[in-house]
């Protein structure tokens, strides 16, 4: 982690410096809070939300806790103004609460009186409503459950949900004590443990680990201790095989109870595992799969990469609120700042592991990160420099002087296999003429994918040129080099995917190396380190180089 002071700032006014020799001690502490705003080289600042600390305070976190801890790391004294905001807007947490009336059924119960009259009198909840049972309970229709947890987190005041959730059809289902692949002993790691236990007290919300720490292990627990039918949400066909496979091999469940809904296959079985795509397909008015899906009775569902829920094609998967519902992510962040809806559609965030703290304990490979900067010839500044603000990324990002660089990068790393990962089809189709290597890209059918995923993890593909497509769920063990040549803009949620694709640890200990190569003095840059800013959070130090001096 860079020197230098760490700044705590609320919305515009910077209110707080942390003494930057305790700053990896407060970078944990701060994580669980607050959000990493920007990392230029010497200072960290980080941005208090009211999302932020709801999810501190559904996990168990008091104001109490949030105060004590800025007061430990201040070098100066702490604005009383920002203790109260803090107290305050932690407070709002469970003043209205979503519950199971015996009679009635759903109801919200507020004892704040003029709270409850703020939000009945607002034009977007007093349609959610029914029927006013006395002062402080009012009915809520069932099918508005999680539209009113959107609604009321708008207006400042999240609902609690401790309505409950229904059964489900009970069908047994445990963990093996060895793995059917390999035939060796397996059992759950403490932070696993620890992430189902933390989601099982309440039976909805998410689960923030690491990529390569095993996040389908937790659902396969989880699912162990439901114990009930199932479905599992996931990103590709290609990450449906890999539940499945996962499952199969370290479950009670057999092929015959393992059913994938996918494109090229649609079953529905005991536990089912379906892509997001295909329940949102639409057929003028209807959602035909989401419908069918919709009508089984399952006590739990699972959501893979969560973070992706709240694009509107895939909200409608959220429809179903009396399930439990379990969302797994390395990243709960997003740049149109809508993790609110994740946070209201599946639940708070119950549990989330360091990506430093991990590595530390040898469950993630260490990596490095390296930027490499290459400079554009002056004819291509000039055309950088007259083009539209919507091309400049383009031409700057996919500039043929990576080519040779990412060329030079691959040969430092003899008898590594490696990724190639860029945004732009003609640029990764250029490269994998140059390096002889296969490219796979949103158009690759799906079983071609798996096949060139297989002869990758096998070893005899040593490089792989990948567009976004391999972004989330793609188990690649055998990777310990990833060259990125460009990506979705700042994504600060993509570059640490991309980085997850290295993160198995390796036989060995080996360290994984992951390359960005930007063009200098353009919006590659700015936009490289705005994607930097969740993995330094995290911990991890970005080297800033030119190719030959590193």
């Amino acid at each position: 982690m860079p020197d230098g002071p760490l700044v705590v700032q609320s919305d515009r006014t910077v209110l707080l410096e942390l003494d930057h020799d305790q700053a990896e001690e407060a970078r944990r502490e701060l994580a669980v809070f607050a959000e990493l705003e920007r990392a230029p080289e010497h200072v960290h600042t980080y941005r208090l939300t009211p999302l932020g600390l709801w999810n501190a305070r559904a996990a168990g976190v008091d104001a109490e806790a949030v105060v004590d801890t800025l007061l430990e790391y201040s070098r100066y004294p702490v604005p009383h103004s920002l203790l109260i905001d803090i107290d305050e807007t932690m407070g709002r947490w469970g003043r209205l609460v979503l519950e199971k009336d015996p009679v009635h059924g759903l109801v919200l119960r507020c004892d704040d009186f003029p709270v409850y009259e703020e939000i009945s009198r607002a034009k977007r909840i007093q349609p959610l409503l029914g029927p006013r049972i006395d002062p402080r309970t009012t009915v809520v229709h069932a099918s508005a459950r999680g539209e009113l947890k959107q609604q009321l987190l708008k207006l400042g005041w999240p609902a609690e949900d401790r309505a409950g959730y229904v059964d489900g059809t009970p069908y047994p289902i445990t963990l093996t004590e060895t793995d059917a692949r390999s035939g060796q002993p397996w059992g759950l790691r403490p932070y696993q443990a620890a992430a189902v236990d933390a989601f099982w007290a309440t039976g909805a919300g998410t689960v923030v680990l690491p990529c390569g720490a095993g996040k389908t292990v937790v659902g396969a627990s989880v699912l162990a201790a439901s114990s009930t039918t199932a479905l599992i949400l996931c990103t590709s066909a290609v990450a449906a095989r890999q539940w499945r496979d996962e499952l199969i091999a370290r479950t009670s469940l057999t092929s015959d109870e393992v059913g994938e809904y996918t494109s090229r296959s649609k079953e529905i079985r005991p536990v089912t595992i379906a892509t997001y795509q295909m329940l949102a397909t639409r057929r003028g008015e209807f959602w035909p799969h989401l419908e069918l899906l919709d009508g089984q009775d399952w006590g739990l569902i699972v959501y893979d990469e969560v973070h992706l829920l709240p694009a509107p094609v895939f909200r409608r998967t959220a429809d179903i609120q009396a399930r439990r519902r379990l969302g797994l992510t390395a990243t709960l962040v997003r740049e149109d700042g809508r993790e609110g809806e994740v946070f209201s559609l599946i639940g708070p965030k119950r549990f989330e592991a360091s990506w430093k703290d991990m590595e530390a304990q040898g469950w993630i490979a260490p990596a490095e990160c390296v930027e490499v900067r290459v400079d554009l010839p002056e004819s291509d500044r000039l055309v950088y420099a007259t083009a539209e603000d919507k091309e400049r990324y383009r031409l700057a990002a996919s500039s043929p002087q990576k080519n040779p660089v990412v060329q030079k990068l691959l040969e430092r790393h003899p008898g590594e296999q490696a990724l190639v990962i860029g945004q732009f089809v003609e640029q990764l189709e250029e490269l994998g003429e140059l390096l002889d290597a296969p490219v796979l890209t949103g158009k690759t059918p799906a079983r071609q994918r798996q096949e060139l995923y297989d002869r990758f993890r096998a070893g005899e593909l040593p490089v792989l040129v990948v567009s976004k497509v391999a972004n989330f769920s793609v188990d690649l063990p055998s990777a310990t080099v990833a060259i990125q040549v460009s990506g979705t803009f700042g994504s600060r949620q993509e570059e640490a995917q991309r980085l997850g694709r290295l993160l198995r640890p390796a036989p060995g200990g080996q360290q994984a190396t992951f390359y960005t190569v930007v063009a200098r003095d353009t919006v590659d840059t700015v936009f490289a380190a705005k994607r930097q800013r969740f993995l330094a959070e995290q911990g991890y130090a970005y080297l800033i180089t030119d190719l030959e001096e590193h």
